[in-house]
């Protein structure tokens, strides 16, 4: 889902409208904080642009960038059954 592009992990989410994609974005949200680890992101109508890259390491991409892609593919997957 997630793809390195450019030094950052890269990936759009798609769902069935703008609700869906806010609750998506508020466990995003939570779970980047637990982390102290946060996604550079956008957000228009049924879909979410997520970037991760680590910036105090010089914006490329770290295993904290992989550990975070891994959680939010999660919770995208648990959202969508």
């Amino acid at each position: 889902m997630f793809k390195e592009i450019d030094n950052c992990l890269r990936a759009k989410f798609e769902f069935n409208d703008f609700s869906e994609a806010f609750a998506f974005m508020t466990q995003v949200a939570f779970l980047a904080e637990k982390q102290n680890h946060h996604p550079n992101w956008s957000n228009v109508w049924n879909s979410v642009t997520i970037e991760l890259s680590t910036h105090d390491a010089g914006n490329i991409v770290t295993e904290k960038d992989r550990k975070l892609a891994k959680g939010i593919v999660k919770i995208f997957n648990g959202s969508n059954t």
